[in-house]
């Protein structure tokens, strides 16, 4: 097939890869985070568990893939498509080196002070809960700051056009911790020896991760070698170029990743289960951006990195339709069929009712912003292709200000509504203003609402951020780049799925949500197609006819 510099049917193909990766490995998430919750619900170890989490991330989005894609994926890319090999050689190398000494100190700073950082990271621990954080941040941090290698990896590999391998690869993060689990129920573990099982898991995934990439890198390019000493980047201007571009990149990252410590901060002032359970709505918040945004973004920045402007705006544009019509149907699934979906997903063992109805609330509110957020990461790669690293990083400063100021304004008001029997009740005596005392926090039986304040925030912020980030897309590109000119074809189709997600939701209330979920979704998916199909949505006729296709080749078989 011929492929215009554009590049449609190569990026969809690419995009295609990387979706395929980025499932099978949130399939692998999913099925980790159910057992986990069966085995620990929403109760004290499972929020030191997530506490622990939270300095490991940082350093695998700090210094990883995104900023990464900001500074050395263009250049490196380019240099390839120029064919000065050997330059993007040493540029690799020196990126690598540059990581290697980073994540390393990094994670001997994190060891030595976790529990000052873990005091840091959630306040209101207290004790026991406090002590077993500190235990699992030092495990933690150290198995992950090889993830940030994995970044790099992922970088060489998607700049030679090999993009399902680097997003497959979090499989066996994930299938490390699930035999964790296993024998955690078949033996019988307490949630502390859980918890820490867990951790040290989480240290062999890591290895197997990042050693499955590294193994294709250097089959790739076996020339390849961190070099500490070419970080510096004297006389080498391509390595200069991506020393300017990963400062401005680094700042920007960090300033998300503060959005979410601010959110752990916050929850840990909440009602126990509050951290746990807002871990939970974020890993299927997270599911659509990863799958759609994720992998358009992804298969796109090596070619935006070679286009010129108006390349530029068409391939844009062209990314942000396909990622809004498949996030679009995630809003409608999340907002009207979450409940079912998070039963589905994780209402066995210790994980009750009470527990699927508070955690699809938190991620209702979170899919609030779900389209804004998915469109978003095009905007920002738009921006990283042409160089321009200060603007989203600036854009998102204010994105996590706003939301830290309205999750901080309403979380402690919904923190005094409970979940009880499937029923919304109010604590009685408390104020509805400040945190609960000590005694309701940590004693309830019932989940509590605080982290749907938080998750409001965040969808709030993240339409502020679209707008800005559309604004200064538009000055660079000179074309259209505000939602309406991708939601609005969608219209339609939204309002179509919304109805018959509600009319199937009530036609299978008698069912399982293990059963209800999947048939719910998959009725109003179909209704959403074929809406948009007949509307004129390209998206949707394309879908359909790979659809026909596949079914074409399977009878020929």
């Amino acid at each position: 097939m011929a492929v215009d510099r554009i590049g449609h049917p190569k990026d969809e193909g690419s995009s295609s890869a990387v979706a395929a990766g980025i499932l099978l490995s949130k399939l692998a998430g999913l099925a980790r985070e159910s057992l986990l919750r069966s085995v620990l619900a929403l109760g004290p170890a499972a929020d030191a568990f997530a506490a622990a989490l939270r300095i490991p991330n940082l350093l695998q989005n700090l210094l990883g893939e995104g900023s990464l894609s900001a500074s050395f994926i263009p250049v490196y890319s380019r240099l390839l498509g120029e064919g000065r090999r050997d330059e993007a050689g040493k540029v690799a190398a020196a990126v690598a080196g540059l990581l290697t000494a980073l994540a390393g100190g990094l994670v001997v700073v994190a060891i030595v002070v976790a529990r000052p950082l873990a005091t840091l990271l959630a306040p209101g621990f207290k004790g026991a809960r406090l002590d077993l954080t500190v235990d699992l941040l030092r495990i933690t941090t150290g198995g992950l700051g090889l993830l940030v290698l994995s970044a790099w990896c992922l970088g060489i590999l998607n700049s030679h056009g090999r993009f399902f391998l680097p997003y497959v690869a979090p499989v066996l993060w994930n299938v490390a911790q699930i035999a964790v689990l296993v024998a955690a129920l078949t033996g019988d573990w307490s949630p502390t020896r859980t918890a820490t099982g867990l951790a040290w898991g989480l240290v062999v995934g890591g290895v197997l991760q990042f050693g499955v990439q590294a193994i294709a890198v250097r089959r790739l390019a076996p020339e390849l070698r961190p070099w500490i000493g070419r970080t510096i980047g004297r006389g080498d201007p391509s390595v200069a170029d991506v020393r300017r571009r990963f400062g401005p990149a680094v700042l920007g990252r960090g300033v998300l990743q503060l959005s979410g410590y601010l959110d752990l901060i916050l929850a840990s002032l909440l009602a126990t289960g509050a951290v746990a359970g807002l871990l939970s709505a974020q890993m299927l918040y997270g599911l659509p951006v990863a799958l759609f945004a994720t992998s358009v973004a992804a298969a796109s920045l090596p070619g935006m990195s070679r286009s010129s402007a108006s390349e530029l705006a068409a391939t844009s544009l062209r990314a942000r339709q396909r990622t809004a019509f498949y996030v679009a149907f995630s809003t409608v699934a999340f907002l009207v069929l979450g409940e079912s979906i998070v039963g589905a997903l994780f209402g066995w063992g210790a994980f009750d009712g009470d527990d699927a109805r508070a955690v699809s609330l938190v991620l209702g509110a979170y899919a609030l912003g779900l389209p804004a957020v998915a469109s978003s990461r095009i905007h920002q790669n738009s921006l990283y292709a042409v160089g321009d690293t200060v603007g989203p990083a600036r854009i998102a400063a204010v994105r996590v200000g706003l939301a830290a100021v309205i999750g901080l304004t309403v979380m402690f008001p919904m923190d005094r509504i409970t979940v009880h029997a499937g029923e919304l009740m109010t604590v009685a005596g408390d104020g509805w203003f400040g945190p609960l005392s000590q005694g309701i926090r940590s004693g309830s039986l019932d989940p509590h609402l605080g982290a749907v304040g938080l998750a409001l925030g965040s969808a709030v912020a993240a339409w502020t951020e679209l707008t800005l980030l559309a604004r200064r897309t538009r000055r660079v590109l000179g074309a259209p780049t505000g939602p309406s000119s991708v939601m609005g074809p969608l219209a339609w189709p939204v309002a179509t799925a919304v109805v018959v997600a509600m009319t199937a939701r009530w036609a299978t209330g008698g069912l399982p949500d293990v059963a209800a979920a999947p048939l719910s979704v998959m009725v109003a998916g179909l209704a959403y197609v074929t809406v948009a199909s007949v509307t004129g949505v390209a998206e949707a006729r394309s879908l359909i006819t790979d659809i026909r296709g596949a079914q074409r080749r399977l009878g020929n078989r």
